[in-house]
């Protein structure tokens, strides 16, 4: 089933939700960037466990933050001007977080055309759901204590700098034209701390927070947004939207990736708009229609039901990721965890 936009915006709704702006585009990433050098501070300050611990949490969640703000790009809405959504995604979004925005939009833009079908390159991340609650906190432990990461930047790091038959040469050659950019943004950030004095912090504040709790929200947002949903045919019941309060958006759904619902319906609306979008939506008396959750403990709760699936779940293909598309995307694969 297909919905075009007119069948619940109007014209003028249509633009004033797609409208673009340079400058909230660059304020995003500004407060991204913001946090996480205002925890770096706090800590270098007072260098308290109580510190460093919250500034895991806040850092963790505005590295999916810029993800998040990268995937916005993949979409061409970040901001107004083309070249500036691509260079302020790629160099300061995706780059940092060793991801790619140009292999991203390719893999990513699959997901929106086959939404939970068999060719869905997403569909492994909700299909074997419901699990157990065990299962679930197996996952997260491994999330935590740094194995998922592990894992996957390994994957990625053997592929780019895989070449059969090949050179050494040829090999890094290979390797650091699809690696260079990310190695030289952390390097970059890692040279900056260091000239403060504050190398460490690069460690404590940035390495340490994307191997913990970056992998465990972004295993949340997986499951937020598309595992157990209603039916996998309608456009406004094979996406979740998850409420979120203040907390939550700070420490595990930043901006705004908790309307995904509306992101689906209309991928094209940037995502500071996104909450005027589920406003218009709501007061048009779409809400029933819409698969919305009041919290991500409701959404876990369903994930980890350990029963049958929606009645209208129609049962997709579990499709494992593409290898070389895994370690570029944002995601956090359930192919290796299937024993769990």
């Amino acid at each position: 089933m297909t919905l075009s936009a007119a069948q619940f915006l109007t014209p003028s709704e249509l633009a004033e939700v797609r409208k673009r702006s340079d400058v909230r585009g660059i304020l995003c990433v500004a407060h991204a960037w913001g946090v996480i050098f205002a925890c770096m501070a706090a800590f270098a300050l007072v260098p308290h466990p109580a510190v460093w611990a919250v500034g895991i949490v806040l850092v963790g969640a505005r590295q999916l933050g810029l993800a998040i703000l990268m995937h916005d790009a993949a979409h061409g809405v970040l901001t107004d001007d083309k070249r500036l959504n691509d260079r302020l995604a790629q160099w300061i979004c995706a780059w940092p977080v060793l991801t790619d925005l140009y292999a991203y939009r390719k893999y990513h833009l699959q997901h929106h055309r086959f939404t939970q079908q068999a060719n869905d390159p997403d569909l492994s991340l909700s299909a074997p759901f419901p699990i157990t609650q065990k299962s679930l906190n197996r996952k997260i432990v491994r999330d935590l204590t740094g194995q998922t990461t592990f894992k996957q930047r390994v994957a990625q790091f053997r592929s780019a700098f895989s070449l059969k038959g090949g050179t050494f040469a040829q090999r890094m050659q290979k390797g650091f034209g699809r690696m260079g950019g990310p190695i030289a943004m952390n390097v970059l950030l890692f040279a900056g701390l260091a000239a403060l004095g504050q190398w460490h912090l690069y460690f404590a504040l940035w390495v340490v927070p994307f191997f913990t709790w970056f992998p465990m929200i972004t295993r949340i947002r997986n499951i937020a947004e598309h595992a157990v949903v209603p039916d996998n045919d309608d456009p406004m019941r094979n996406a979740r939207t998850t409420k979120a309060n203040w907390l939550w958006r700070a420490t595990v759904a930043p901006y705004w990736v908790n309307y995904h619902v509306e992101h689906h319906l209309l991928m094209f609306v940037p995502c500071y708009n996104l909450p005027k979008m589920h406003a218009l939506l709501l007061a048009k008396g779409f809400g029933p229609r819409m698969e919305i959750q009041p919290d991500y403990m409701t959404v876990l709760a369903l994930a980890t039901s350990n029963g049958a699936k929606p009645a209208n779940n129609n049962e997709p293909l579990v499709r494992a990721p593409d290898a070389e598309n895994a370690g570029i995307a944002f995601n956090i694969s359930s192919r290796a965890d299937k024993s769990a």
